[in-house]
C-alpha cells in the first residue's frame, strides 16, 4: 500500500477575533469543493433562525434537517416535543411563509441523542470540625423526649458518616 500526501490543508484562524460563524464561512470559503457547500450553510442557518424567533420555546432543542422541494424536515429530541410542536406547525408555517419561505409541508423527525451516563457516585459535603462538634453540642444539649429521638439519631448518624470519611 503506497501513501499518497494529504491534499488537506488546515484552517488557520486569523489574528483577529471572530464570531464563529464569520469564522466557519471564511474556513468554507478557503476550500474549492468546501465553497460549494456554503450557500446551502448559509440558507439552513437562516430557516433555523427564522423558525427559533417564530417559535422561540419549541426551537431550544430543535433544528432544521433539510429544506428542498418546498418541504421543511424538522428534528426533535423526543417525541413528546414532537407531538407539541406538530401542534404549532400551521402557525410555523404561516410566520416562514410570512418571511418569505416557500414551505409546503413540514415534517418531523425524531433523532433521540445519546443520553450521559450519570455518575452514581455523589458528592458529599465535608463539614468543618467546628460544625460538627456544633451539631454534637446540638444532639446533647436536647432531651431524651420521643419527638426529638429521630433528630437526635439523624444528629448522629450524620456526624458518624462525616468522621468516617476524613
Amino acid at each position: 500500500m503506497t501513501m499518497r500526501p494529504s491534499s488537506f490543508i488546515p484552517f488557520k484562524q486569523s489574528t483577529f477575533p471572530q464570531k464563529s460563524a464569520k469564522g466557519a464561512a471564511e474556513f468554507l470559503r478557503s476550500h474549492d469543493k468546501l465553497a460549494a457547500l456554503l450557500p446551502a450553510v448559509t440558507r439552513m442557518a437562516s430557516l433555523q433562525k427564522d423558525c427559533a424567533t417564530a417559535l422561540p420555546a419549541m426551537f431550544a432543542h430543535c433544528a432544521v434537517l433539510q429544506f428542498e422541494a418546498n418541504q421543511l424536515v424538522l428534528s426533535t429530541p423526543n417525541a413528546a416535543l414532537a407531538a407539541r410542536l406538530k401542534q404549532q406547525l400551521p402557525k410555523l408555517q404561516d410566520e416562514l411563509l410570512q418571511r418569505g419561505w416557500q414551505v409546503n409541508a413540514i415534517r418531523l423527525k425524531v433523532q433521540v441523542a445519546k443520553s450521559l451516563i450519570k455518575s452514581t457516585a455523589s458528592k458529599q459535603l465535608v463539614l468543618p470540625t467546628q460544625a460538627l462538634s456544633a451539631f454534637a453540642e446540638l444532639s446533647e444539649s436536647l432531651d431524651d423526649a420521643p419527638r426529638n429521638k429521630t433528630l437526635k439519631a439523624a444528629l448522629t448518624l450524620m456526624m458518624q458518616r462525616h468522621l468516617n470519611a476524613k
